[in-house]
């Protein structure tokens, strides 16, 4: 497998060789990495969950809450491996780096900042203005 391009060779690339196979390499090493990292983190959270507290009973609240931190983590790294995976399959289908409304290119710079965006920019930014008129409007 040839070298992965630096993130300052990425960002020097033109504009023509958007997601290209070196730009494709480069994010999938990356979302790689970053499920690594989550897979250990989950096992590690796991196993914080497996082991019983060995404190006093009048600590058990204190237990109580701290395990419902470590689910809320769980959960939200869970999500994020989903989302890390979702992002591997659209490298492995060609359609990695491109918005999922308008097909516009997401850009090297926001992929950077959130190598799992499915979204270009001004999508994203529709997306949650609706969601807020929605909540805005339910409450109202």
């Amino acid at each position: 497998m040839p070298d992965v391009l630096s993130e300052k060779a990425l960002l020097a690339m033109p504009e023509a060789d958007y997601m290209n196979d070196a730009q494709q390499a480069f994010f999938r090493a990356l979302l790689l990495r970053l499920a690594r990292d989550c897979e250990q983190e989950l096992a590690s959270a796991r196993q914080v969950l497996q082991t019983p507290p060995q404190s006093d009973p009048l600590d058990a609240a204190v237990d109580e809450e701290a395990c419902r931190h470590q689910l809320r983590f769980l959960a939200r790294r869970q999500a994020l491996l989903e989302k890390i995976r979702q992002s591997l399959r659209r490298i492995n289908r060609g359609d990695y780096g491109y918005c999922d409304i308008s097909g516009e290119p997401i850009g090297l710079r926001r992929l950077l900042a959130r190598p799992t965006a499915q979204y270009c920019a001004e999508v994203k930014t529709r997306l949650e203005e609706n969601e807020r008129h929605y909540a805005h409007s339910r409450t109202g």
